[in-house]
């Protein structure tokens, strides 16, 4: 699950969600779709293997769901990696 698309798509959505504005109450994947130029789908997987990973959290809105980042969790990812895990 954390395989790396070569283009970096997961890391650019990542880095989306953390500024501020729409990103700020959380993403639909059509909202993802929409601003990577990816089809639905596509952004569908990103998000969803994210939150595998634990480095997005899910909430429902209009029966839709919506993808916020944990960053909390990005952070503890983080240091592992810089352990050398």
């Amino acid at each position: 699950m954390l395989r790396t698309p070569t283009d970096e798509t997961r890391l650019r959505i990542l880095a989306w969600l953390r500024e501020a504005g729409p990103a700020a109450d959380g993403v639909t994947a059509d909202t993802v779709a929409e601003r990577f130029s990816i089809p639905r789908p596509v952004a569908a997987t990103h998000l969803r293997l994210l939150a595998a990973t634990g480095m997005l959290s899910t909430s429902r809105s209009a029966g839709r769901v919506r993808y916020h980042r944990d960053d909390m969790r990005i952070a503890e990812v983080a240091r592992m990696f810089e352990k050398g895990w």
